[in-house]
């Protein structure tokens, strides 16, 4: 691959700039983290997630799900594209078999933005609805919790709830109503999350909000709706499964994390790697390892689509309580940066680099970078993901993942680095300014990092080949 000795050797400066940060010395999930002067990390974690209901043709229970919970008064939403498909007429349908009042909202955008979100809260606010569905990917499902939430809590200003540093990142301690998410995409495990993100466009940049009190009250998972991506869709949408799997199984443990919350409503949900989101983000890794390129190059292979759909919601499982780091993190001014690339399989009005892809761009030297920190963790995923690791030497580990992910990605035919999706050297200043203010995340990362440290992942992902 042309251009591949200029990325090893940036990815090898990476692999070997020096951590001052002293907790890194130690093994994932052991001691208890406190120290002789008191408790300053976290010393436990906690697991939630949405109820999963898993089936061809699931949907059709929808509407005899709302009869049971007694809706009166449900918000619909979706997106335009997705409002002419099965999807959105299976669920439908059931609505009106089972006799179930409903209003419709379809002007969910692609790559939410907070006016888009504030559009959809001011729907949300105009009725009393007592129920919510949201038929689509990470999109429609993550716009449909924040109307959801804003509609319970009238009184609240939209940065309450926003993370900080960019809002106010107040705990959610009222109720909501029920949820019940269809994902339509095997990617973003919205379904099980309490998290939704937006672009906020005064800063270019990717926010959300983070709370277990919003994630949906069911996930109905029907792999049929997998059958409409596109090749190109069904390719973002795996690469955020592969990177929420690799992100949460090497982030910084959960006992690690400081500082330790002074209340449990105060413990984040992304609370670092731990042993029951392993078991879950591994699993993830596997399908993914298996069925991904199948399920890209072959719409109809019901198998791997459905396969692919299940790693979303085992993938989600896993970061929606552990977390993810610096590859998320850093898509984040990637997406919101975009000058005018558009790609290929989305029916939208705007530029865009869709969120996978701009996960996944940087994984490469992401991945060279942390492996020092848990060596054998890299490995493990590497051999998942097919390397031969039997003669790999720890102090490799960054390299061999590396190796591994950027074959995989050029298997998938994935642009070639940032440089494709139109970024420059020129643009990296940008896109560390729209890293920092990702704490919520970034600090996740098992190795901590500097500003000319991130800038140096920018730099190395320009190219992938």
């Amino acid at each position: 691959m042309a251009g591949r000795n200029r990325v090893v050797h940036l990815l090898r400066q990476l692999e070997n700039a020096a951590c001052s940060c002293p907790a890194h010395s130690q093994t994932f999930h052991q001691g208890s983290g406190h120290t002789s002067c008191g408790r300053t990390t976290d010393y436990a974690f906690e697991m939630a997630c949405s109820n999963i209901r898993y089936g061809e043709g699931v949907t059709r229970e929808i509407g005899m799900d709302l009869q049971n919970l007694g809706a009166r008064n449900v918000c619909l939403m979706t997106d335009r594209n997705l409002s002419r498909l099965p999807p959105v007429t299976a669920v439908l349908e059931s609505l009106a078999k089972h006799g179930v009042t409903y209003k419709f909202y379809d002007r969910v955008r692609v790559e939410p933005t907070d006016d888009s979100f504030k559009d959809a809260i001011a729907f949300a606010r105009e009725s009393a609805f007592d129920a919510y569905i949201a038929v689509g990917g990470g999109s429609v499902i993550d716009t449909c919790k924040a109307a959801n939430l804003y509609a319970c809590h009238p009184e609240a200003d939209f940065l309450d709830f926003v993370n900080a540093p960019i809002g106010k990142g107040k705990p959610v301690t009222g109720t909501v109503k029920p949820l019940i998410a269809v994902p339509t995409t095997a990617g973003t495990g919205s379904e099980t999350t309490g998290v939704a993100i937006f672009d906020f466009e005064a800063l270019k940049a990717k926010t959300g909000i983070a709370s277990r009190a919003i994630r949906p009250m069911l996930g109905m998972v029907d792999p049929l709706h997998t059958l409409h991506m596109p090749p190109r869709v069904a390719a973002n949408s795996g690469f955020d499964v592969l990177c929420h799997a690799l992100e949460s199984y090497t982030a910084l443990p959960y006992n690690m994390r400081s500082p330790g919350p002074p209340n449990p409503i105060n413990r984040p949900a992304y609370q670092g790697s731990n042993p029951v989101s392993d078991v879950w983000s591994r699993h993830a890794l596997h399908i993914v390892a298996k069925f991904m390129k199948r399920a890209v190059r072959d719409p109809e292979d019901l198998e791997a689509r459905s396969s692919m759909h299940l790693a979303s919601v085992f993938a989600g499982i896993g970061f929606g309580n552990a977390g993810v780091h610096l590859c998320h993190g850093m898509s984040y001014p990637i997406a919101g940066n975009v000058k005018t690339f558009r790609a290929e399989g989305y029916n939208v009005d705007h530029p865009i680099v869709p969120h996978g892809l701009s996960v996944v761009l940087t994984s490469p030297a992401v991945f060279t970078f942390t492996a020092t920190m848990c060596p054998e963790r890299h490995l493990e995923a590497a051999q998942i993901l097919g390397a031969d690791v039997s003669n790999a030497k720890r102090e490799d580990a960054g390299l061999v993942l590396a190796d591994t992910l950027r074959q995989f990605l050029y298997d998938l035919e994935v642009d070639d680095g940032l440089a494709a999706v139109g970024y420059t050297k020129e643009d990296i200043p940008a896109l560390v300014k729209g890293t920092l203010p990702q704490e919520r995340v970034t600090k996740l990362s098992p190795r901590s990092h500097t500003e000319e440290d991130l800038a140096h992942l920018f730099e190395a992902s320009m190219r992938l080949y």
